[in-house]
């Protein structure tokens, strides 16, 4: 099922990879866990759902295959068309289809499509080859008790030079506090030397504003004063409205979606030669989401979510 392994290989790149016509499979990100009753510790990762609403072609599958097997961009739509069709027949029919490394689809009594993803796999590419593992519980007390019944069994008898060493240890102790107590007045004395210029520092801010706010500035013809406002968009959640062959179409459409008050910009060729063309980037996946269902409901519904850091 070479269609599988292209979404397989997919998935530990991006975030949401539609198969057009049936479905998204999308991986969302769990941390590092321990299992307080087993202290099992288990490393973090991605696994991947279905969603079963996301049918619109967003050309991601299809420029993979065209990338991986060469042939031209229409012919990798008829592909995964007949892939499609193949795949609801066999539903139909046997009511299960296994993607491997991915999961299963099942068709229930009430003809409802149910997904069910292979818990072995980790598409979190950060946390390749990492496995669970055991770790024993460490018992503290138990070696606390220990410790106490040694101590009884063997008392300790205190001898002449050991009497002497204890003397030479309080002379030391005595020592330490008084190197400590002129260090403390060491401290005091340089925190008065700071207080005391940081006063000076502000007495002279204050001189000299004054000074600045005494002074008479005159300028003949003044020029008018012009307020800008540029907003500058930021994150790493993109709203796509396209993606051209040719440059000046590119342009044409940022135009176009400018003229009806999008704050639209192309972000360059991607790896397919293709020119993208944004309506808006975000912050947060759900703004995204959030701007991408207004777009599809008021003018595009072949718009689509791009992850990428620009």
């Amino acid at each position: 099922m070479a269609i599988g392994n292209y979404i397989h290989d997919l998935l530990y790149r991006y975030e949401c990879v539609i198969l057009p016509g049936f479905g998204a499979f999308i991986t969302q990100q769990h941390s590092a866990r321990i299992h307080q009753s087993t202290n099992e510790f288990y490393p973090p990762k991605k696994t991947v759902s279905f969603n079963r609403q996301l049918v619109q072609n967003d050309g991601l599958l299809a420029n993979h295959i065209v990338a991986v097997e060469g042939i031209p961009y229409e012919t990798a739509l008829e592909k995964l068309e007949l892939f499609v069709h193949d795949l609801q027949t066999i539903l139909e029919k046997n009511k299960v289809v296994n993607f491997d490394n991915i999961g299963s689809f099942t068709v229930t009594a009430e003809d409802k499509l149910q997904f069910e993803p292979a818990v072995q796999i980790n598409y979190l590419k950060e946390a390749f080859g990492l496995s669970p593992f055991a770790s024993n519980q460490i018992l503290r007390e138990n070696y606390k008790k220990q410790a106490l019944a040694i101590e009884e069994k063997a008392p300790v008898a205190f001898t002449p030079e050991r009497r002497r060493s204890n003397w030479l240890k309080y002379a030391a102790i005595g020592l330490l506090a008084v190197g400590l107590s002129g260090a403390a007045g060491l401290n005091i004395y340089s925190n008065q030397v700071n207080e005391h210029n940081l006063a000076e520092q502000q007495k002279a801010a204050t001189q000299l504003e004054n000074q600045i706010q005494q002074a008479t500035f005159v300028i003949d013809n003044p020029l008018p004063a012009i307020t800008l406002k540029v907003s500058k968009q930021v994150g790493n959640y993109h709203v796509v409205a396209g993606a051209f062959r040719m440059e000046e179409n590119a342009d044409k459409k940022v135009e176009q979606l400018k003229a009806e008050g999008y704050k639209a910009r192309k972000i360059g060729a991607n790896r397919f030669g293709l020119h993208q063309v944004l309506y808006s980037s975000h912050e947060t996946r759900r703004d995204a989401i959030n701007a991408l269902n207004q777009v599809k409901r008021n003018s595009n519904p072949g718009a689509w979510l791009l992850v990428q850091e620009l």
